[in-house]
C-alpha cells in the first residue's frame, strides 16, 4: 500500500520541539523550542519588507544552488530523475525547512515531500547539512505508515563515522509535521533525533510573534550545535577524521 497524507495549509509555521539523544559510547541528551516552515516549491512566500527580514528562500540554501535553474523545485525535479523518478502531472512538492532570517539560515534536515493531487505521496527526498557547508540528499521510499530506511552516507557529525542506516519517520497532517530519525550500526542505536511541531498558517501576524518567541533562532541553531560539540569533545568523545569531499548526491 501507498501512503497518502492530507497536509495542512500552506504556507505554514510549524512550531514545536527538537530533540537529540546520543546513546553510545556516552549518553548526552537536549531538547530545544523550535519552529520551521513548510511551504509549496511552486508557490513559495515572498514577503514584504520588513517581513521579509524575517524569512526568505533562497534556491542556493539547498540541492544544487539554483545552478541550472528553475529554483529549488527545478533541482529537485533534476535530483529526482537522475534516480529514475519522474513526477506526474499535477504533483505539489511540500518543503519542510528553516527560512533564511536577518541574513542567516542552517538547515540541519530539510524534508521534500512530493504529492500526488490526490495525496499519495510519490517520492520524499531528506537534505542533510553540516557544519563544514556540506549537503547530502537522500531519496528515500517510505511505507503506508511513513516509515523508510536508508543507508548514512554522508558526514555529518565529527563525533559519527560514515556508516550504518537511519531509521526514519515522516508525519504530514493537517494537525502534526514530525520527522524522527535513529542512525542505527551493527543492530545498536547510536542516536535519536526529531523535531515535531503543530502547522499554523503563515500570516504577518504570526510571522512576527513566532519571531518574538524564538528570536534570532537561525543563529541559535548553529551556536547551539557548535556548543554541544564542544562539550562532547571536552568529554573526549573520539573526533572521526572528515572526508574531502562534502557535498555531493545533490545533482
Amino acid at each position: 500500500m501507498s501512503l497518502h497524507v492530507s497536509p495542512p495549509q500552506v504556507p505554514a509555521i510549524v512550531e514545536g520541539m527538537v530533540s537529540h539523544t546520543r546513546r553510545t559510547p556516552l549518553v548526552h541528551r537536549f531538547r530545544y523550542r523550535h519552529y520551521q516552515w513548510l511551504v509549496d516549491l511552486d508557490d513559495l512566500p515572498h514577503l514584504r519588507w520588513p517581513l521579509s527580514l524575517l524569512a526568505r528562500f533562497d534556491p542556493a540554501d539547498h540541492l544544487d544552488g539554483g545552478r541550472l535553474g528553475g529554483g529549488i523545485r527545478g533541482d529537485l525535479d533534476r535530483f529526482l530523475a537522475q534516480r529514475g523518478v519522474a513526477l506526474p502531472t499535477g504533483t505539489k512538492v511540500l518543503m519542510l525547512a528553516h527560512a533564511r532570517s536577518l541574513g542567516h539560515v542552517f538547515d540541519p534536515l530539510t524534508v521534500f515531500w512530493c504529492l500526488a493531487p490526490d495525496g499519495e505521496v510519490v517520492a520524499t527526498v531528506l537534505e542533510v547539512h553540516n557544519t563544514y557547508h556540506g549537503r547530502h540528499s537522500y531519496l528515500v521510499e517510505v511505507d503506508d505508515t511513513g516509515r523508510a530506511v536508508v543507508d548514512k552516507q554522508f558526514y555529518v557529525s565529527p563525533f559519527n563515522e560514515v556508516s550504518g542506516s537511519y531509521a526514519v519517520r515522516l508525519v504530514l497532517d493537517e494537525r502534526r509535521v514530525a520527522v524522527a530519525i535513529r542512525l542505527l550500526r551493527d543492530g545498536q542505536t547510536v542516536l535519536d533525533a526529531a523535531v515535531s511541531g503543530s502547522p499554523i498558517p503563515a500570516t504577518s501576524r504570526s510571522i512576527v510573534s513566532t519571531f518574538a518567541r524564538h528570536a534570532l533562532m537561525t543563529y541559535r541553531v548553529s551556536a547551539l550545535i557548535r556548543w554541544h560539540g564542544v562539550r562532547l569533545w571536552m568529554r573526549r568523545l573520539p573526533v572521526v577524521a572528515r572526508p574531502r569531499d562534502l557535498e555531493e548526491a545533490v545533482r
